[in-house]
């Protein structure tokens, strides 16, 4: 039996989200503060003993933030969905008579689901005031707290808790004002005597994020070699132990009977009996030793001692690297799971938070590809790029954050097998953070790799991952294998897929005068050209529908393109380091500077290829400047992949092109332009303002250009 699906509606920050669940190991993708805490929280109030009695506590809190002070009324729900039940005659007792769905004599699939709803008397209300009677409806809602609600378990429901059609009717809809006091149970769920609780009947692990794992050593409660060696205590045939028991007894007895004991025992009767006499002294005075002689005493006393790895010296675990004391913790939690793991038990859940925190990345990836219990559902959340690799793309369930509520994505959903295989196989082969990412960019070369990431950062002064977006270098994989991930059914994400149109940059007709080396030459731009176009054709035609995927194209390649934006200096900057002989120099400074493309574009590019394209990257970075100017098909594809920019994000890339400008001189228009930054920091005057604003500061900056397209 495992989990198969969670739903969460109303709860902390998901208003209303699905996750999905496979047997074996289940990865929880998502950035600080996207839920992840929380979603393991919901589980745990469902299936872990230690936290059930929270499920009887929530409060104002634990209502999702967009309801605001709106939460009165609504419901909290929390349903999980049980698949491949067994077909043990005590396993389905249970869930046919708790939480199973349908009549038939076995049931496949359960739910068990947790409402956080009004008491009875309030529905009753709610289901007697007459449709759109909006006031009634705030006469009795304004006057809610959290002491008019209560804790509902149910089973056997039948339907999809995230449909907003099934919320409104079973909790209402407070637009039209319609209450149903008695939602069909069939549907619904029946509700589920306490003495049902799953729980009981499960082995539920949770380890929580490794933060101060030292401090945890030292806390009993915390510490899970106490929880080990308690384990193992209760395990100790009496006869076996009893010689030790008596080996106790006797060393307690000689350690009492030791003579420097007995001296200050003596000096203890003498020196109160000289201050009180004897009338007041006590009758007896004994100092004992207190090793303890009972099992589960004796055991919580060991401390455990590591040695470092090749190292021979041990010491105990504050000592340790964080790292390696995180290894420890974590492993020893593992172990008590496994003692705790039962054949009896109807399912085994492992859930485990961020693991990877100050652990080395090759232990981490080490780790989490052997760990794997058969007859366990291992959760793990995290933000390493190394442990999800080890769970499978069907596996994984990502978190989205957005304002007071996240949502959650599955990147294969819908996905034929093939296709789930082939993307698999590249995320296994490259490690990328395409899963991390709130918007992505596709490129599929060195050069652009190199210096998109650069020339963002001198031109803007921010940085690709300050905007949120990963450049993900895809290589030969080919386009559709990976945007295939961003689509209303997988990844809601914004991803721009970069590449060239490869257009031909001279003539391609081919002449009687013309050499056999040039009749080469124009074939193969024109062989380029038709590529470029079908490739064209066949990325629109892919992306048609889609409005998670943009096609931003250079009308030739990357290098022509960004020469031709202006940017003739840095191209000039890069000929003493590409070529060596004065003649070779000047040669290519003049085809630089030509004005015909067909001359300039193919110095150009020769240069790319003499140097290697990526190494000439690395040469032409050295010369990037605030006043660069980056191509337009690139400002586009950072602007769909971003979506949109803060005002304080905006305002500081202003701040960053006038401090530039400001090292050549300071003009007037400057201090203007401020103002109305000022203004547009307090909501004062809306971008468009701003922008004219700045044409007027800075006329031909292309930070108006970049703003425009937002």
């Amino acid at each position: 039996m495992y989990i198969s699906k969670i739903s969460l509606v109303n709860y902390r920050n998901f208003k209303n989200a699905a996750f999905y669940f496979n047997k074996g190991i289940n990865t929880i993708i998502g950035e600080n503060g996207s839920g992840k805490t929380n979603l393991f929280r919901a589980i745990r109030l469902m299936l872990d003993d230690d936290l059930l009695k929270f499920a009887y506590k929530f409060t104002e809190a634990d209502f999702n933030r967009t309801l605001d002070k709106k939460w009165k009324g609504h419901w909290i729900i929390i349903s999980l969905e049980f698949s491949e039940i067994s077909a043990d005659e005590s396993i389905q007792a249970m869930f046919i008579h708790g939480l199973g769905n349908g009549e038939e004599e076995t049931v496949d699939k359960a739910t068990y689901n947790l409402f956080f709803r009004p008491k009875s008397d309030i529905r009753y209300r709610l289901s007697e005031l007459a449709e759109n009677d909006t006031e009634g409806l705030a006469a009795i809602v304004d006057q809610l707290t959290i002491a008019n609600y209560e804790s509902f378990f149910t089973g056997k429901s039948s339907v999809d808790f995230n449909d907003p059609e099934v919320y409104k009717e079973l909790v209402g809809d407070f637009d039209a004002v319609k209450f149903n006091l008695n939602p069909d149970t069939s549907l619904f769920g029946a509700r589920i005597p306490h003495q049902l609780s799953i729980s009981k009947d499960i082995s539920f692990t949770f380890i929580k994020a490794l933060r101060d794992v030292v401090s945890d050593f030292n806390n009993n409660r915390t510490n899970p070699l106490m929880s080990l060696l308690k384990i193992k205590s209760e395990l100790i045939n009496d006869a076996d132990y009893a010689p030790i028991a008596h080996q106790v007894k006797d060393l307690n007895a000689a350690i009492e009977q030791l003579p420097d004991v007995q001296d200050v025992r003596e000096n203890i009767k003498e020196t109160i009996k000289d201050t009180v006499g004897e009338t007041y002294s006590p009758s007896s005075l004994s100092i004992k030793s207190s090793v303890p002689d009972d099992a589960e005493k004796l055991l919580q006393s060991l401390k455990l001692f590591i040695g470092e790895p090749d190292e021979t010296y041990e010491g105990s675990i504050h000592e340790l690297s964080l790292g390696g004391a995180n290894l420890i913790f974590l492993t020893l939690k593992l172990l008590e799971f496994k003692y705790q793991r039962s054949a009896d038990n109807f399912a085994n859940f492992l859930l485990i938070e961020e693991p990877e925190a100050h652990i080395h990345t090759h232990i981490q990836k080490t780790l989490f590809d052997n760990l794997n219990y058969e007859d366990t559902q291992i959760i793990y959340s995290t933000h390493s790029t190394f442990i999800s690799e080890s769970s499978n793309i069907s596996n994984i369930n990502i978190l989205s954050k957005k304002v007071n509520y996240a949502e959650s994505f599955q990147p294969a959903n819908n996905l034929p097998e093939s296709k789930v295989h082939k993307l698999q196989r590249y995320l296994d082969a490259v490690r990328s953070n395409l899963l991390f990412a709130k918007g992505v960019m596709l490129i599929e070369g060195d050069a652009e790799a190199i210096l998109i990431p650069l020339m963002v950062k001198k031109v803007f002064g921010i940085s690709l991952d300050e905007l949120g977006i990963s450049l993900i270098n895809i290589g030969s994989t080919g386009f559709e294998n990976i945007a295939q991930i961003f689509h209303e059914d997988r990844v809601q994400r914004k991803c721009s897929i970069v590449t060239d149109l490869d257009q031909a940059i001279a003539d391609t007709t081919e002449i009687d005068t013309d050499t056999e080396a040039v009749k080469t030459y124009k074939k193969k731009l024109a062989a380029s050209e038709k590529s470029g176009k079908e490739r064209q054709e066949a990325l629109d035609l892919y992306i048609t529908g889609n409005i998670y995927l943009k096609a931003c194209y250079a009308d030739y390649t990357f290098e022509v393109d960004f020469m031709n934006q202006e940017n003739k200096i840095e191209i000039l900057n890069t000929i003493p380091e590409v070529y060596k002989e004065e003649d070779t120099i000047e040669l290519a400074a003049t085809d630089i500077g030509d004005e015909d493309i067909a001359i300039s574009g193919k110095r150009v590019l020769a240069m790319a290829k003499y140097a290697k394209k990526g190494w000439y990257a690395l040469i032409l970075g050295k010369h990037i400047t605030f006043k660069t100017n980056i191509p337009p098909y690139i400002l586009d594809a950072i602007v769909f992949s971003k979506t949109t920019l803060s005002r304080r994000t905006i305002l500081s890339l202003l701040d960053y092109r006038l401090s530039q400008y400001r090292k050549d001189a300071v003009h007037p228009e400057f201090l203007a332009l401020e103002l109305e930054m000022e203004k547009y920091g307090k909501g004062d005057i809306a971008l468009q303002a701003l922008i004219a604003s700045i044409h007027k500061a800075l006329p031909n900056d292309q930070i108006k250009d970049f703003l425009e397209r937002l």
